[in-house]
C-alpha cells in the first residue's frame, strides 16, 4: 500500500526549518497510518525550488528516526526538480544519508551513495524476483560476509525489503526486494 504527501499543498516555494517541521508532523502521520513493507511517496511535483535547512529538516530528520519509530515502513521521493534534486542530494550527503527517488519510473538512489551500495541496490531492483544474498554474492562476485554487510546496511536505510523465506533445505533464510 501507498499513501503520498504532496509537498506542493505548501507552495511552490519552500523554505525554513518551521515550514519542513510542520510538514514533517504531517508525514509523520502517514507512516503511523501504514502498515510495515508499506511505502510513503513524497511527491515534489510542481515545486519549483526548496532550500537546504527545509531538505535537511523534512527530508534528513525523518529518515534518522525512521527506522526507530517506523520499522519495515520505506520512503520514496518522486517528481523533484533540479533545485529541489540539488538540495535534497546535498542535504542527504551532509548527513550521510540516502533515500529512494522515483524518476521515470525508476528506482534510484540519491544522497549518500557508495558505489558497492548502489551496485547492490541496482542488481536487486534489476531482478524479476526477491533474491537471496547467495545469488547475489555470485552475481557480483564478492564473499557472503561483505554481500551480508551491504545488504544489511540497505535494509537498516529503509531501501529494501528483507523479507523470510525457507531454503530448498528447509531452513530460513532471507529474500531481499525492493518496491515494485
Amino acid at each position: 500500500m501507498e499513501k503520498r504527501l504532496y509537498l506542493v499543498k505548501h507552495g511552490k516555494r519552500l523554505w525554513t526549518r518551521d515550514l519542513a517541521s510542520t510538514i514533517r508532523g504531517n508525514l509523520e502521520n502517514l507512516l503511523d497510518q501504514i502498515q510495515p513493507g508499506d511505502t510513503v511517496i513524497i511527491d515534489a511535483k510542481n515545486v519549483d525550488a526548496f532550500d537546504y535547512s527545509f531538505a535537511n529538516e523534512l527530508f534528513g530528520k525523518t529518515i534518522l528516526r525512521l527506522p526507530k519509530e517506523h520499522p519495515e515502513r520505506f520512503l520514496v521521493v518522486e517528481n523533484l526538480s533540479v533545485y529541489t534534486r540539488e538540495n535534497l542530494a546535498n542535504a542527504l550527503s551532509s548527513l550521510g544519508l540516502v533515500m529512494i527517488e522515483r524518476k521515470g519510473g525508476k528506482l534510484q538512489l540519491i544522497g549518500k551513495v557508495h558505489p558497492a551500495d548502489l551496485e547492490t541496490f541496482d542488481t536487486i531492483v534489476s531482478a524479476k524476483e526477491p533474491v537471496t544474498a547467495n545469488d547475489l554474492k555470485d552475481k557480483l562476485g564478492i564473499n557472503l560476509n561483505a554481500m551480508n554487510e551491504r545488504l544489511s546496511k540497505l535494509s537498516g536505510f529503509a531501501l529494501i525489503r528483507r523479507n523470510v523465506g525457507v531454503s530448498s533445505a528447509g531452513r530460513e533464510q532471507y529474500r531481499y526486494s525492493v518496491l515494485r
